[in-house]
């Protein structure tokens, strides 16, 4: 990955991630708040270059580095939705590790307008392979998901 490309993923943190976010007129409902269910991509946005940045790549998920393909799928999600964001706003999204068992990640995710918090959510995700069985993280994820 090249510089330029690192710096479009947000960076690691202390704690976890950070990525920066600016909300435009097609993230927007006829309010001008941003649509709810826009803020799942943000979301998503701040887990994906997270994991890019940790090296877990999906590529080699679907390269099947592991032996067989495997997917993240989300299998669960809570979220609350304490204020709206609206068109132009630059918006954080700060992911952390909340937990890791040998399947299944729960993350801790907030997105934020400057000190104003927005959003929170928290996300349990998992791998399964083509046929939709659950599989095991590789042994070596272990470490890049201990919680900073």
């Amino acid at each position: 990955m090249t510089e330029d490309a690192d710096a479009l993923a947000g960076r690691l943190t202390a704690s976890g991630h950070e990525l920066q976010a600016r909300v435009y007129y097609a993230d927007t409902d006829f309010s001008g708040a941003v649509y709810h269910a826009r803020y799942l991509e943000f979301l998503e946005r701040g887990r994906s270059d997270y994991l890019r940045l940790i090296g877990v790549h999906h590529t080699d998920l679907e390269a099947g580095s592991t032996g067989e393909t495997l997917y993240w799928v989300v299998r669960r999600m809570e979220i609350d939705f304490r204020a709206a964001a609206r068109i132009d706003d630059v918006l954080t999204v700060l992911t952390r590790v909340a937990e890791v068992g040998k399947a299944r990640i729960r993350m801790a995710q907030e997105i934020r307008r400057g000190d104003a918090l927005l959003i929170t959510a928290a996300v349990e995700a998992a791998l399964i392979n083509a046929e939709g069985k659950p599989r095991r993280f590789p042994t070596e994820w272990a470490a890049l998901f201990a919680p900073g």
